[in-house]
This record gives structure tokens, sequence and C-alpha cells, in this order.
């Protein structure tokens, strides 16, 4: 059995005259990581953070791994998940070592929201920013990535109070 937690990063800010890659995050971006966060802390353990270059996506990893008690430095950087159509980011998964059962992956749209859709046996329109999609998969090694079952989403504008 493997479980992979599909994060989309947080919202990121448009008002600095940066990179796309270099964009970093909004103040509702951060609120939002910080948010859902919490409401991660007691369902899920992975054993690989693994997140996109990108600054927005870094930093989502970032908050979320530290509000779950876990060092910044289990974090991974992986180009190949600066990905917005989906083929690297099931490439990276099937390449994921087989030892690993419980895969955390911080990435962007659509990428997260075609594998989710692809993988998950849940229709989602759209993942949104700092949204979580958890998918159980019925396989030993990530090379025989096929569809599971979503176990879980849990989208920020859900567990905000306004």
């Amino acid at each position: 059995m493997k479980k992979l937690i599909l994060v989309r990063h947080a919202k990121s800010s448009r008002e600095f005259n940066v990179s796309d890659h270099e964009r970093p995050l909004s103040e509702r971006g951060i609120n939002d990581a910080h948010l859902i966060s919490k409401e991660l802390l007691h369902i899920i353990l992975p054993e690989l953070i693994c997140s996109s270059t990108a600054l927005r996506a870094r930093k989502t990893a970032d908050i979320i791994t530290s509000n779950l008690k876990m060092s910044p430095h289990k974090i991974t950087l992986n180009k190949e998940l600066y990905d917005f159509s989906g083929s690297d980011l099931v490439n990276f998964i099937k390449n994921c070592h087989d030892s690993i059962n419980e895969l955390m992956v911080f990435g962007h749209n659509n990428a997260i929201t075609n594998f989710a859709n692809k993988f998950g046996d849940t229709w989602i329109e759209n993942v949104p920013t700092c949204g979580v999609v958890i998918i159980e998969f019925s396989i030993s090694k990530w090379t025989e990535l096929k569809k599971g079952q979503t176990i879980k989403t849990l989208f920020p504008k859900e567990i905000r109070n306004y």
C-alpha cells in the first residue's frame, strides 16, 4: 500500500517584479499554509517530502513541515516538480524509491489537478492554492502506479473562519 499527499503551493503574490519561479507567497497564502498544516497534523506522517524548486512551493513546504513538527531539512527540492502539465510529476512519483510508503509532494497546477483526476477516484474541478489531495494506491512499487482511492481532500476555503 502506498499513500501520496499532493499539495498545491499556497497563494502567491504578484506584487513584486520577479520571475515566475521566484514569486513569494502572499499573506493569504502564508495563513492558508498554517491553517492546512493544523488539519494535517494528526492524519499524515510522510517518510519523504519533495517540493518544486519554485519559491512559492518551497515556502509552502517549509511552513507545513514546520507545523507538522518535521525538520525543513527533510524537504527534497526537485526541478522536475516545477511542472504544470503533470507528465513530469507522474515520472517523478513512478521513480520514487519503493521503501517510501507515504510520499508528500508540493507542486503546481494544472499538474496537481490533472494527477488527482487521473489517479484518484474523485473528480476535482480544480485543486485550489494550498489544496491537499491524499490518494492511496494498492501497489507495492511506485512503478506500478495505477488508479487509487482518493481518501481525503482538504481545501482552505472549507476550513477558513470568516
